[in-house]
C-alpha cells in the first residue's frame, strides 16, 4: 500500500509527487500520456518557446532602431520547431528524473479507480490493484468543442496540432480571442502569416483588465491582425469561415482554423463516479481550502476543479493538499493569482480588475503611468508604450495591478506578493526597487496615490 496515489502527471501531479515523497510518504503516479501534462508538452513551454524565436526574429527586423545593422533576417520554420521540440524533451527528461531520484512509483496507461473503503482506495492499470491510503486527482483539463457545422479534424486545429505542424500557414483564422488564441495569433502574425480572430465577446483576453486587453488589441491591429469582436462563428465550409457581426453574416477565409475557446475539467472516464465526489457545473471537482473533495482522503488540484486552470496555481493547489494530507495544516488562496499573456507587447495582471471592483461596488482609485516613465523601459523598447495600472481601494490597500509592456511577465510577481500580503500603497512605496529596472515603473505610479481621491 502506498501513503498517496496520484492521478494525472502534469505540474499538480508531478509537483504533488515530489513534495510528498521529500515529507516521506510512499507515493504511486499514474499517467496515460507524457510526464509533464498538457503545460509541458503541448502548452506552457512549447509556446513560449516558439514566441521566444518569433520575437527574436522581430527584434532583428527591427535592429536598425537600436543602430544594429543586421541585414536578410530570415528564419526556419522547421528549425523553430524542432528547437521547441528539443527543449520540451529536456523538460520532460528533467521531470522524470527528479520522480526517479525520489523513489516514486510512476505507472503509465490508463487508470481506473475502483472502489474506497474505510481507510484505503483500490485503483486499476494495466492488470495490477494499486491500493492508496489517500488519493489525488489532478487529471487536467481538455480542449472544449464547440458545435460549430462543418467544424472536423480536417481543416481545424486546437493547441496541440498546432504546435505539432511542421509547415506555417499562409492565412490562420483563430476561434476565441483568449490568451491560447492571441499568443498563437501573435506568433504567426509574426512570421508573416496573415491572422484573423474572432471573437463572441466585447474584447479579446475575457476576464482580465479591459483597458489593458484593447491596448494589446490596438498594438496587434497595426502589426497587420484583423480583429472580429462581437462575432459568432456560424459555420465552416471547407476553408471558409461564417459569422455574424453587427447583425450581418460575413466569411472569412483561410488555410488554417485555430480552435481556441477555452477548456474544461477533464473528470471523466477513470472512474470517479465510483467515489462519488461532489462536482461543479462545469465538471469540476468541488475542493474546499485544503483541496479535500466532498469525500475525505479523497483531493483534487490542478484544472479538474476547474476553477483557475493556471499551472501556478496547480502548483501551489498540489502542495496545499499534500501539507494537509501530511498533517500539516494549510489553505489555498486565490486572492493574488498572477495572469500572463506571452504576446509581444507582454500582458499580466492579478488582483482585481476595475470592471470587477465596479461590479462589486467596491470605491477605489487607478493609478495610471505609462511604462516609458521607466527609463530601463525606454532604453529596451524603441518606440514602445504600454500602461501599468495600480488599484488602491478605500483604505490604501493595493487590490490590482494590470500592465502591459516587456517584461511585465517577471514584475508582476511584485504585485502578487504586495496583494497577498496586504499591503498598502504607503508600505510599498517604501520597497528599494533597483535602478535602472522597468520594475521602478511601480514605485513611479504608486507616487501619484492621492489619499482622497477614491470613486
Amino acid at each position: 500500500m502506498h501513503d498517496l496515489g496520484i492521478i494525472g502527471g502534469g505540474p499538480a501531479g508531478y509537483t504533488a509527487a515530489e513534495h510528498a515523497a521529500k515529507l516521506g510518504l510512499t507515493v504511486v503516479l499514474f499517467e496515460k500520456g507524457d510526464i509533464g501534462g498538457v503545460c509541458l508538452n503541448e502548452g506552457c513551454i512549447p509556446t513560449k518557446t516558439l514566441l521566444y524565436s518569433a520575437k527574436l526574429y522581430e527584434n532583428a527586423r527591427n535592429a536598425s532602431k537600436y543602430g544594429i545593422s543586421a541585414e536578410n533576417v530570415g528564419f526556419g520554420y522547421e528549425k523553430i520547431i524542432a528547437r521547441k521540440n528539443k527543449v520540451v524533451r529536456k523538460l520532460n527528461a528533467g521531470v522524470r528524473a527528479k520522480l526517479n531520484h525520489e523513489n516514486i512509483t510512476v505507472v503509465k496507461g490508463d487508470v481506473q479507480i475502483q472502489e474506497k473503503k474505510e481507510k484505503e482506495i483500490e485503483i486499476h492499470s494495466n492488470g495490477e490493484n494499486y491500493t492508496v491510503k489517500s488519493l489525488l486527482i489532478c487529471s487536467g483539463s481538455e480542449n472544449i468543442m464547440p458545435p460549430i457545422p462543418g467544424l472536423s479534424a480536417e481543416n481545424m486545429w486546437t493547441s496541440r496540432e498546432a504546435l505539432q505542424s511542421k509547415e506555417q500557414p499562409e492565412s490562420l483564422v483563430v476561434i476565441g480571442g483568449g490568451v491560447i488564441g492571441m499568443e498563437f495569433a501573435g506568433f504567426f502574425n509574426t512570421l508573416g502569416t496573415q491572422v484573423t480572430v474572432i471573437e463572441m465577446q466585447d474584447e479579446i483576453l475575457g476576464n482580465m483588465d479591459k483597458e489593458i486587453n484593447h491596448i494589446l488589441r490596438e498594438e496587434y491591429t497595426k502589426k497587420g491582425i484583423t480583429f472580429h469582436v462581437k462575432s459568432k462563428v456560424l459555420e465552416v465550409k471547407g476553408d471558409e469561415v461564417f459569422f455574424e457581426k453587427d447583425g450581418e453574416v460575413q466569411f472569412v477565409k483561410a488555410d488554417k482554423i485555430l480552435l481556441s475557446v477555452g477548456r474544461r475539467p477533464n473528470s471523466k472516464g477513470f472512474g470517479l463516479e465510483n467515489l462519488g465526489v461532489e462536482l461543479s457545473k462545469n465538471g469540476g471537482i468541488v475542493v474546499d481550502e485544503r483541496m479535500q473533495t466532498s469525500v475525505p482522503g479523497v483531493f483534487a488540484a490542478g484544472d479538474v476543479t476547474g476553477f483557475s486552470m493556471l499551472a501556478h496555481t496547480a502548483v501551489r493547489e498540489a502542495e496545499v493538499a499534500v501539507n494537509f494530507i501530511r498533517g500539516e495544516y494549510d489553505s489555498m488562496s486565490y486572492k493574488a493569482i498572477p495572469g500572463v499573456v506571452y504576446t509581444n507587447p507582454e500582458v499580466a495582471g492579478v488582483g482585481a480588475t476595475e470592471e470587477v471592483l465596479r461590479a462589486n461596488g467596491v470605491k477605489y482609485q487607478a493609478l495610471r503611468l505609462p511604462m516609458t516613465f521607466s527609463g530601463r523601459f525606454v532604453a529596451e523598447n524603441e518606440g514602445g508604450s504600454g500602461l501599468c495600472k495600480i488599484l488602491v481601494d478605500e483604505d490604501s490597500k493595493i487590490c490590482g495591478v494590470h500592465m502591459i509592456g516587456n517584461p511585465s511577465s517577471e514584475i508582476i510577481t511584485l504585485a502578487t506578493l504586495a496583494i497577498e500580503q496586504g499591503m498598502s500603497v504607503e508600505q510599498w512605496e517604501k520597497s528599494v526597487f533597483p535602478h535602472p529596472t522597468v520594475s521602478e515603473i511601480i514605485k513611479e505610479t504608486l507616487l501619484t496615490f492621492e489619499p482622497e481621491t477614491v470613486i
